[in-house]
């Protein structure tokens, strides 16, 4: 009998993983799976002999309509490719707000309002430090942090805001929390709808965006609070109910990670959810690397 194959679908600049998933392929061969590991948008690739499970694919925001196309064309991709597209635009995080998960007050700025520089300005929050972002982005990538009352900071803030629209760009204007800079992030990991495990995630962003600018995630393993397991709880029963509703499906996601933080008055909000080329932190939990192969072999032999 053959061993299903799973084929765990990298970028260029990634031939072999990032390090955080290195193990993988060793520990799904020990479940009696076949791992490959293949570039997504690699020609050559047969991606019809096996289960696609979606992974270092860091360039995706640059070349989304290709990346979502070739997804589409896989049949037997997890998470799924109508799941991508949503999750590829952070204008998801409203969809979750309205079946009831907490996120961090937004302000959207579309490229379709025509905003002149004095609308971006008035837009932005009169106090405290805040964070200009793309709506389709990964890893952080043309994020910054700036201060509300500082000119120059400002200044900078609504050029930033200004290119990205230019570029036909959604944006989005968060107030930065503070409890970042002191708490950090936490980071909750769920496979097929099971507890995995948690890591903390230090703060990065230190001040205005540079285009030149690589933030470096520095993580921690943790054990997450009650509070924030039943905000993750409230996240994925969120996520769950939509896909079912809109997308017809009744099933567990193979992996999804709430990342969430403290606001004001120990209020706790959904920063993102990250379902497709989501680091694990694998290598952080002591149980990582064995819980995700578990959750691939679960569905490989499905």
């Amino acid at each position: 009998m053959s061993k299903p194959i799973v084929i765990l679908a990298t970028s260029a600049e990634l031939p072999n993983l990032d390090e955080d998933d290195a193990p993988l392929p060793d520990a799904l061969a020990e479940r009696g799976l076949e791992p490959r590991v293949a570039v997504w948008d690699d020609p050559d690739v047969d991606w019809s002999s096996g289960m696609v499970v979606v992974r270092s694919v860091h360039d995706y925001a640059a070349r989304r309509e290709e990346f979502l196309s070739w997804a589409e064309s896989v049949p037997r991709i997890v998470n799924h490719a109508d799941v991508l597209r949503w999750n590829t635009d952070k204008h998801y995080l409203l969809e979750l707000e309205k079946r009831g998960m907490p996120i961090i007050p937004t302000t959207w700025l579309e490229p379709d309002q025509n905003l002149t520089k004095h609308q971006v300005h008035t837009r932005f929050p009169a106090s405290g430090d805040f964070v200009v972002k793309p709506a389709v982005s990964s890893l952080g990538h043309d994020t910054g942090r700036y201060t509300a009352v500082d000119a120059s900071s400002r200044q900078r803030a609504i050029s930033h805001a200004m290119e990205l629209l230019a570029d036909g760009r959604s944006v989005m204007v968060q107030r930065y929390l503070e409890s970042v800079d002191t708490r950090g992030e936490t980071a909750l990991i769920f496979m097929n709808g099971l507890v995995s495990h948690a890591v903390e995630k230090e703060a990065m962003l230190h001040g205005p965006y540079q285009p030149e600018d690589d933030p470096q995630e520095v993580v921690h393993a943790r054990q997450a609070n009650d509070a924030e397991w039943r905000l993750g709880e409230v996240a994925r029963h969120a996520i769950h109910s939509y896909i079912k509703d809109r997308m017809g499906r009744d099933e567990q996601l193979i992996f999804c990670r709430v990342d969430v933080v403290e606001g004001e008055g120990d209020q706790m909000h959904v920063m993102e959810v990250a379902l497709v080329d989501a680091s694990l932190y694998l290598s952080t939990a002591p149980n990582g690397v064995d819980n995700f192969a578990d959750a691939i072999s679960v569905r490989a032999f499905w």
